[in-house]
C-alpha cells in the first residue's frame, strides 16, 4: 500500500471502530469508492491491535480493578467490587464470539453488499435515533441486570452485518434498557475489548496458517494512527456525548445510506 492509503485506512478504522456509524462499513467501502486495492489481513490485524491498545489504555483503571475483583471474585465464590461489571463484560461476548465462528464466510461473502450496507446503516440508524429519544436514560452501566447483559450481548451479535455498527447497536440495546448515554457507550467500549482481542486472534491465526507478504513498516504505522485516532476518538466522544446525544450519528447514517443506494442501485 502506499503512504496515502496506508494513513487513510488506520485512521477510518480509529475513528469508526468506537463511533456508532460502523467500521466495517467504512473499511469495506473506501477501497471500492476510492480505486484502491483490498488492505489485506495483516493490515486488519494490525489496525485491531492498535485500536486494542488504545480501548485498554483509556479503560486501564477500570480493567485493571475488574481483572482484579474478578479473580477475587472467582477464589471467594461472591461479588467483589467490579467483579460484576467483568462478568457483564464476559458473558456480554459470547453471542458475538459464537456468532462470529459459525456465520464467518456468509459474512465475508455474501453481506459485503454496498446495497446491504446501505440498508442496515439507514435501519440500525433510525433505531438509534428512536433508542436516543425514548430511552429513560436513569442507569449507569455499573447498575446492568443479567437480563440486560444477555440483550446487549445478543445485539452485539448482529454487527456481523457490515453497516450495523458493533458500538452503536450496543448502545442502541444500551439505551432502550434505561442506560444513560455515558453509561451505554462506557458499557459498549468494555464489551469492545474481549471481541477485538478475540477477533483479532483470529485473524493472525489465519495470518499465520496463510502465505500473505508483511510489510512491517506499514503495519506498525497502521497499527499506531489507529491507536492514537481510537484514543481520542473514545475520549471526545464521551466528554461530548451528553451534550450532543446520538443525533449526528443517526443523520450521518442516514445520509450515507441513502447515498450508497444512489451510487448502487
Amino acid at each position: 500500500m502506499d503512504l496515502l492509503h496506508t494513513i487513510a485506512l488506520a485512521v477510518i478504522q480509529g475513528l469508526t471502530e468506537f463511533l456508532p456509524i460502523s467500521s466495517s462499513a467504512h473499511l469495506i467501502l473506501a477501497p471500492r469508492l476510492l480505486g484502491w486495492h483490498d488492505q489485506g489481513l495483516a493490515f486488519d490485524v494490525a489496525v485491531h491491535v492498535g485500536t486494542l491498545t488504545a480501548v485498554v489504555a483509556y479503560f486501564r483503571h477500570e480493567v485493571l480493578a475488574m481483572a482484579r475483583d474478578w479473580g477475587l471474585s472467582v477464589a471467594r465464590r461472591e461479588a467483589v467490587g467490579e467483579s460484576r461489571l467483568a462478568w457483564g463484560v464476559l458473558l456480554g461476548t459470547f453471542p458475538a464470539a459464537l456468532a462470529g465462528l459459525l456465520l464467518d464466510d456468509l459474512v465475508e461473502t455474501t453481506l459485503r453488499s454496498p446495497l446491504v450496507i446501505a440498508s442496515t446503516t439507514i435501519g440500525f440508524g433510525l433505531l438509534l435515533g428512536y433508542a436516543d429519544l425514548a430511552g429513560r436514560r436513569e442507569r449507569s452501566e455499573h447498575r446492568l441486570t443479567w437480563r440486560d447483559v444477555a440483550v446487549i450481548g445478543c445485539a452485539q451479535a448482529l454487527a456481523l452485518i457490515p453497516g450495523t455498527s458493533r458500538s452503536g447497536i450496543t448502545m442502541t440495546a444500551g439505551l432502550m434498557l434505561g442506560l444513560t448515554r455515558e453509561g451505554a457507550a462506557r458499557f459498549s467500549f468494555l464489551l469492545s475489548i474481549p471481541l477485538i482481542a478475540l477477533a483479532g486472534g483470529y485473524k493472525t491465526l489465519q495470518l499465520a496458517l496463510g502465505d500473505d507478504t508483511v510489510i512491517w513498516s506499514d503495519l506498525v504505522l497502521g497499527a499506531l494512527l489507529s491507536g492514537i485516532s481510537a484514543w481520542l476518538c473514545i475520549h471526545f466522544f464521551l466528554k461530548l456525548l451528553e451534550r450532543m446525544g446520538m443525533m449526528p450519528f443517526v443523520v450521518y447514517r442516514l445520509l450515507l445510506g441513502a447515498w450508497l443506494i444512489w451510487l448502487f442501485q
